[in-house]
């Protein structure tokens, strides 16, 4: 029984001396273990059963967004049956607009360019990342797609092997993450906001 016990109490000191041995090492190396926030990435969290507006309202990455459709009276749009292919960008994509244009944007007065910003980041159907590098495919590099808006947006390859929408402008935007399914459609995230020609009203 005794040498039982002096294994056992061997055994634990052992374990004792490698946890501390480990923790020494990680200090050393600057790696102090610690327990932070998971990395979360825009689009995290949205569930399939719910339609666009309601994912977008519940990620905070999407909050200028989500504020955007309904200042622009598109909160009925983006929950019909669809399908609809929505390019979301992230908040930080609205802060690369011209100083002046974000605050612009929130004032009734110009509430039919917000309509049409807001539109010409969607088209009718669901548009997964394959079909739009097969027709970018078919098309020899570059591919169009008509928006909501009545817009046209042009889809190409880059040489990162990103797919990259360019706007009417001639602004290239990044699709940074693809295919988040919604009850409604498909959502692919965006780094920044892609500019329509202006309409005469």
């Amino acid at each position: 029984m005794k040498r039982i016990l002096l294994l056992s109490s061997a055994f634990m000191i052992s374990i004792a001396v490698f946890a501390q041995t480990a923790d020494t090492a990680a200090n050393i190396a600057g790696n102090t273990p610690a327990i932070g926030p998971l990395k979360t990435t825009a689009g995290d969290g949205m569930q399939p059963t719910n339609n666009i507006v309601k994912n977008i309202a519940l990620s905070k990455d999407f909050s200028v967004l989500s504020n955007f459709i309904k200042l622009a009276n598109l909160t009925e749009t983006f929950e019909s049956k669809g399908p609809i292919t929505i390019f979301a960008p992230v908040n930080s994509a609205f802060d690369k607009l011209p100083v002046g244009e974000l605050d612009s944007l929130s004032k009734p007065s110009h509430v039919w360019k917000l309509t049409h910003i807001i539109t010409y980041h969607a088209v009718a159907g669901k548009l997964s990342a394959k079909d739009i590098q097969k027709k970018i495919n078919q098309k020899k590099g570059a591919a169009t797609f008509t928006t909501l808006g009545g817009g046209v947006l042009t889809a190409k390859i880059d040489s990162n092997r990103n797919i990259v929408l360019e706007d009417e402008t001639g602004g290239q935007v990044i699709i940074s993450r693809f295919d988040i399914e919604q009850s409604n459609g498909l959502l692919h995230v965006i780094n920044k906001v892609a500019i329509p020609k202006s309409k005469a009203i």
